[in-house]
């Protein structure tokens, strides 16, 4: 039995000694073939592969997609696959066709009076602006033609402090308070401060005037008070003035928003340094408005597939805004005013032809999801700059702390860049797309939200070759070009028609030569009739005087349509029913 053991463990010790090295050469076989499938697999992002994008808990796919993805697996469906590289794209990606024939005019006429002839004395509007950075810049710009529909001096505008940005800075810490006087001195006299009355503290007469008040309404409501108190204060002044005004009046809009309201210098500064350093990353970047902070989402009313932690954290922030309605978000996206995804801008920018390779810049705050949200459109795009990955903390220090003082660097750098992408029609978007239609129709694309939502929800069923034709026909419009909308629609800051000439003769022998080749040139017709009937603008009607309320007088129709502001002022001094209306 001694002996039967010791052989047993002899033949267990020589099977042990065989069994180690044939392991050790299996293993090395198989890191050798590892390291070669490594070696001669393609890249993710190379020429020879499709690039495939992670989803994350923000995406689009929603509940409902995810279904229709499952069930039609399988099935022979075409398979989404994102191509590397730049697609093939009939038009320049950096530059405006026709940018060459339009320019920015917005000189007064010989018929607008100086300032110096129709200010009358003792007659001052203070105005407080409200919102953000750039809603306060409306403000600001109407303001000055308020004051002149009224004759009066204004005093320089104050700003927000107390709303949901809580920024602590004046006028003259955003805006250079000199040049913005000086500019304007031929239109508007303008003082810093309120003067003293009687050695005393002037305290003026606080009112507020319906939105989108017209120059008769601002005669027959603000007037008679003006004139009578001798100094007012309009307060929540945002988008207080109509769109519609005689051409001088939108002119002198046209010069206090771009050539009066000027940065100061170390905004000015700042701002040129991060543009610098873009252009020495690549000759040209897109700066990208992304706008997809949980604030946007929540007042957006818009849902992105987060299930019930994401419907309880929008509903939270969503009830800041005590006028807000439960919304529907389905139809609020049917009806193209939900904020894309940083996935789905991706693809609107893949699919318009640009490369992985391109630079972006993004004007953005916190991102709702955080880096889990901005992959997709990394993995895209990996080439992500922003402000604060582009100078130094110490930089940013005097500005890090002042929310409207960050926003004009956003500005600056959006407002330079080859292209702007705006996700949303928000304040910004629209003061960018205007000035910069205004300085030589610089390419701004907006999504064509209307359309693209079910091509976005759709696009598992579909090849890129489809989907990328079926969004370049849907963007058709929305890219910037000269005329694309009409003009009168949608927000004068954004659309400002009276203050863009064109160079007929010119374009007329540049178009002559198109036809004679065979060449398309410029927009076509029902591009532009597309933009207007898909594009969400404001198209509400003008609020009358009456807003709900009786007149303030019950003047003859002839001097307020046809009158001036004085041929008005004597109308007033004797109205018995003035003295009420003061009252209240």
């Amino acid at each position: 039995m001694a002996f039967h053991r010791r052989r047993l463990q002899y033949q267990y010790k020589n099977r042990g000694r065989l069994l180690i090295p044939a392991i050790s050469v299996i293993s090395a076989a198989l890191l050798v073939l590892f390291v070669l499938i490594s070696l001669l697999a393609p890249s993710p992002t190379d020429g020879n592969g499709p690039l495939r994008l992670p989803r994350h808990r923000s995406s689009t796919v929603t509940e409902t997609r995810n279904k229709d993805r499952t069930k039609d697996e399988g099935k022979g469906v075409p398979k989404f696959r994102v191509p590397p590289g730049r697609g093939a794209y009939h038009r320049d990606l950096w530059t405006s066709t026709n940018a060459k024939f339009y320019h920015g005019c917005s000189d007064a006429s010989s018929k607008f009076p100086k300032a110096e002839a129709i200010t009358r004395p003792n007659r001052y509007l203070l105005v407080a602006t409200s919102g953000g950075l750039n809603q306060q810049r409306t403000g600001i710009t109407d303001a000055v033609v308020a004051a002149r529909i009224l004759n009066a001096t204004l005093v320089v505008p104050k700003l927000d402090k107390k709303s949901f940005w809580k920024d602590s800075s004046n006028f003259s810490e955003i805006f250079n308070v000199d040049w913005f006087i000086s500019y304007l001195a031929k239109d508007v006299r303008i003082i810093k401060e309120l003067p003293l009355r009687r050695g005393h503290q002037w305290i003026p007469h606080s009112m507020r005037v319906p939105r989108k008040c017209n120059e008769r309404c601002y005669i027959t409501r603000v007037l008679p008070v003006l004139s009578k108190k001798q100094a007012i204060q309009l307060n929540k002044f945002d988008y207080r003035l109509s769109n519609r005004l005689e051409t001088d009046f939108q002119k002198l809009r046209c010069r206090v928003n771009y050539h009066a309201l000027r940065f100061t210098n170390p905004i000015i500064t700042m701002g040129e340094k991060l543009v610098q350093r873009m252009r020495m990353r690549s000759k040209h970047f897109i700066a990208l408005h992304l706008r997809f902070e949980p604030d946007m989402l929540a007042f957006s009313g818009c849902y992105y597939g987060g299930g019930e932690k994401e419907r309880t954290e929008l509903g939270k922030i969503r009830k800041r805004w005590k006028t807000l309605h439960t919304s529907n978000p389905d139809k609020v996206r049917r009806q193209g005013r939900c904020p894309l995804t940083p996935e789905e801008v991706g693809l609107m920018l893949k699919a318009l032809g640009y490369g992985s390779d391109v630079h972006i810049y993004v004007a953005s705050g916190e991102v709702y999801g955080g880096e889990e949200t901005l992959a997709p459109l990394k993995a895209l795009f990996p080439n992500f700059h922003s402000k604060e990955s582009l100078a130094s903390k110490e930089e940013l220090e005097s500005f890090s702390a002042f929310s409207s003082r960050m926003a004009a660097l956003d500005f600056i750098v959006c407002d330079e860049s080859d292209v702007f992408v705006t996700n949303n029609n928000g304040n910004m978007a629209k003061i960018l797309a205007g000035r910069r239609r205004y300085f030589g129709h610089k390419p701004t694309i907006r999504p064509n939200a209307k359309k693209l939502y079910r091509l976005f929800l759709d696009r598992d069923n579909m090849t890129w070759e489809e989907f990328e034709s079926k969004f370049r026909k849907f963007q058709r419009g929305f890219i910037g070009e000269p005329k694309e909308v009409r003009p009168g629609r949608g927000e004068f800051h954004e659309n400002p028609a009276s203050c863009i000439c064109e160079d007929s003769d010119a374009k007329a022998k540049v178009d002559s030569l198109s036809r004679k080749f065979g060449k398309e040139n410029g927009v076509r017709k029902e591009d532009v009739d597309t933009a207007a009937d898909d594009e969400n603008m404001d198209d509400e009607p003008e609020v009358s005087d009456g807003d709900g309320d009786e007149d303030p007088d019950d003047l003859p129709t002839n001097i307020l349509l046809n009158g001036t502001a004085s041929d008005y002022e004597a109308s007033l001094l004797d109205n018995p029913e003035l003295d009420e209306l003061l009252s209240d």
